[in-house]
């Protein structure tokens, strides 16, 4: 069993894979564990020994940070605070996503500027090992003071209330606690409000989708190249010159990664009786480059991100310092979830019109891809449904970073509305890759028609994998199954 400690060291990208594709468990280092303390040991005396207001720790919240909080209530303050947040709606949150939120909430609680209890931290961490899932759901955050209605269902388990699903099934928290012999956590001043404040919804979202989409856009090239020879495309446009002249580092990788795929096809290197081709298979290293370069600078910002405190009030031992200010709103995340968006949702885009292309009956192909096409439609309407995800992509790309609503009686003027980008941007990767899909049922199927000369050694062996699971589509049958099958197939480790 591999175990983690989660130390001051930043977290990276393949880190959090190589833990969230395992039974990788948790632990905290002894330097972490020592930071926790001083920071509650602090907040402890200087919230005994000071008459000073501090938000949320001896006042109200948001509006109500004006009213002032006796000692003796400063316990029930917190657990109010994680009871009345406690309003999402909508779709449960996928497990996935929760893991992460779990992850990345220990990390954030672990630099020592939080003020919460070393038990608090390491209940959650008791719930990531055991795998016990605290039920989020999608809606109800603003994304800026912190993700407060997720981060609020994520902690009710803490101090045994809430849903918990575990083993697969949904069940109060208090019986998972009862189960394993713990007793609910009783929150200190502070703890509630660092539990709920931070971004750690709309980062988990975010590094998610970083995880997928560097399979996906790896996927993208693939099958464009499988659809390159399919159509019978010529490989000019990918030469290096054209790029050394133009060098975005997407564009030149992408240039490069095609012709490699490519090398050795005897379908390319037959003479072409047409000069040019469509954009969608002429201009790949320019479209899936320029979104191969969006996602590794949104994979910057959300690297800095999830090694950051994003929490409030923050407190400072060091320097005798608790600082209310703003590191919980999501405009980082929110711009940079809405441009991931739109830089996948390009790679679906695109993908849809080489399918249409390939089913247009041109270039020597039947039309629809079917060899008695009139009495057998063939691949007519997988086409539809990848145009309908290419339609639905399009309207969840509207950024939602634009949009801002007040709350809090005007004490949160502004907000991010980043969560909902995160959502949306979920369901787009998932659009996109059956969009995909699609393409790569089309590019197999349409390969055979140029028979018998051969793609590259590299594309004939991801064919031969795809027809393992996929024969020959010769007359009409079910083809949901097909697409259901691609969507297995690309969504598996071969790339």
């Amino acid at each position: 069993m591999k175990t983690y400690t989660i130390s001051s060291a930043p977290i990276d990208f393949e880190t959090l894979k190589s833990i969230t594709d395992s039974e990788t468990k948790l632990e905290l280092a002894e330097e972490t564990i020592t930071h926790i303390n001083e920071c509650r040991n602090y907040l402890d005396r200087k919230i005994a020994r000071s008459l000073a207001a501090y938000y949320g720790i001896n006042t109200g919240f948001g509006s109500l940070y004006d009213k002032s909080i006796p000692s003796e209530q400063l316990e029930q303050l917190q657990v109010n605070l994680v009871r009345s947040h406690a309003c999402g709606t909508g779709q449960e949150v996928p497990s996935e996503i929760i893991r992460l939120m779990l992850l990345l909430k220990i990390k954030g609680l672990s630099h020592g500027n939080s003020g919460v209890q070393l038990e608090t931290v390491q209940r959650l961490i008791d719930f990531y090992n055991n795998d016990i899932l605290p039920v989020v759901y999608e809606q109800g955050s603003l994304g800026a003071s912190g993700d407060l209605a997720p981060l609020a269902h994520l902690s009710l388990p803490l101090i045994g209330e809430g849903e918990i699903s575990f083993q697969g099934q949904k069940q109060p928290a208090a019986e998972i606690l009862r189960k394993f012999s713990w007793n609910p956590v009783k929150l200190k001043s502070k703890e509630g409000l660092a539990l709920l404040n931070g971004t750690q919804f709309m980062s988990s979202y975010a590094c998610w989708a970083v995880l997928n989409s560097k399979k996906l856009i790896k996927w993208a090239d693939k099958i464009a190249a499988l659809s390159m020879d399919a159509f019978n495309c010529r490989i000019e446009p990918f030469h290096q010159l054209i790029h050394q002249i133009r060098p975005h580092k997407g564009q030149i990788e992408t240039a490069t990664q095609i012709n490699q795929l490519l090398e050795g096809s005897e379908i390319l290197n037959q003479k072409k009786l047409h000069v040019q081709d469509p954009y969608s298979f002429r201009c790949i290293p320019q479209v899936h480059g320029a979104s191969k370069d969006a996602l590794r600078y949104s994979q910057s910002v959300i690297s800095t991100e999830i090694n950051s405190v994003t929490d409030n009030p923050t407190v400072f031992p060091n320097q005798d310092l608790i600082i209310s200010a703003g590191n919980f709103h999501g405009q980082p995340l929110a711009l940079t979830l809405d441009f991931m968006a739109i830089a996948i949702s390009e790679l679906g885009n695109i993908s849809e019109r080489r399918t249409f292309q390939l089913i247009s009956g041109q270039r020597e192909l039947p039309p629809f891809l079917i060899a008695n096409p009139g009495l057998h439609s063939g691949l007519m309407i997988p086409q539809y449904t990848a145009a309908s995800l290419v339609s639905q992509n399009k309207q969840l790309c509207t950024p939602s970073s634009v949009d801002s609503i007040v709350s809090s009686n005007g004490q949160e003027d502004h907000v991010s509305m980043g969560a909902n980008a995160a959502v949306k941007l979920y369901q787009v990767i998932k659009n996109t890759e059956t969009i995909l899909a699609i393409e790569l049922l089309c590019a197999a199927q349409a390969i055979e028609f140029r028979r018998p000369l051969k793609t590259s050694p590299s594309l004939e062996s991801l064919i031969a994998d795809w027809r393992k699971v996929s024969p020959f589509i010769r007359e009409d049958r079910i083809l949901y199954y097909d697409i259901k099958t691609a969507l297995e197939f690309i969504s598996s480790d071969l790339v």
